[in-house]
């Protein structure tokens, strides 16, 4: 079973830029497909970005142009760099894993371990 530790959240100015790593242990995350989800206070937790196992990727037309998924099988982390953030992008992000497979998936549901969270602020 895949444990998931996600890193690189704070409070940042509207237009910067934040860097997310999310670090696995108890398996190779060269077995499994990745995303990105976030949840703000009061709503449900939405689709950010994916990777498949071989690189793929998919992101929410909310962060498209914005942000890059990749992954590093080497070192067992997968990434997200999220540029010109904005206070909408204010939430706890997680880093979810499900088994590998050629398609990309956006539901939480369809993943099946995850990380605790990270909280990432912009102030205007």
């Amino acid at each position: 079973q895949v444990q998931l530790v996600e890193s690189g959240g704070g409070l940042v100015q509207a237009g910067g830029s934040v860097r997310l790593s999310c670090v696995a242990s108890g398996g190779s995350l060269k077995n499994y497909n990745m995303g990105w989800f976030r949840q703000a206070p009061g709503k449900e937790r939405e689709f950010v970005a994916a990777i498949t196992y071989s690189g793929g990727t998919k992101y929410a037309d909310s962060v498209k142009g914005r942000a890059t998924i990749s992954r590093d099988n080497a070192k067992n982390t997968v990434l997200m760099q999220m540029n010109s953030v904005k206070p909408e992008d204010t939430a706890v992000y997680y880093c979810a894993a499900r088994s590998w497979s050629w398609r990309l998936y956006e539901k939480a549901v369809e993943y099946d371990y995850w990380g605790q969270g990270t909280q990432v602020t912009v102030s205007s």
